[in-house]
């Protein structure tokens, strides 16, 4: 596999990445801080503290990946930009290429695959 170099939009590809789960939370819909916070625990497991928050959106708004909004009740929500948008599909495509070849080495196959949606269901062939 060719090695990528680092561009401003280019993202890790890890799926514990603050970068990648704050883009998820903000694919859908606009945020502020707690609730990307809230929903990024509630669809991974994992609770940013708010420095580790607060500085993955300092670094996505540098990068133009994500854009504030006006300030509601005291609260700046974010949304996700069209670079945005591109950086987060390309960091899927490149965990989904890390899972398929992982699923491969371990003898794992896909018994069904959903078209369009990505939902798969996973087991052990004899």
């Amino acid at each position: 596999m060719a090695r990528r170099t680092a561009s401003p939009t280019h993202l890790s590809a890890r799926s514990n990445d603050p970068t990648v789960l704050i883009l998820t939370s903000l694919v859908s819909g606009s945020k502020h801080g707690w609730a990307l916070t809230k929903d990024i625990e509630d669809f991974s497991g994992i609770a940013l503290g708010p420095g580790t928050l607060y500085g993955a959106i300092t670094r996505l708004e540098e990068r133009g990946l994500i854009e504030p909004l006006p300030v509601e009740d005291r609260r700046r929500p974010y949304r996700i930009s069209a670079s945005g948008r591109a950086a987060l599909t390309e960091a899927v495509r490149e965990m989904r290429t890390l899972v398929d070849t992982g699923e491969q080495r371990l003898g794992l196959r896909t018994l069904a695959r959903s078209v369009g949606c990505g939902s798969r269901i996973i087991g052990s062939m004899p």
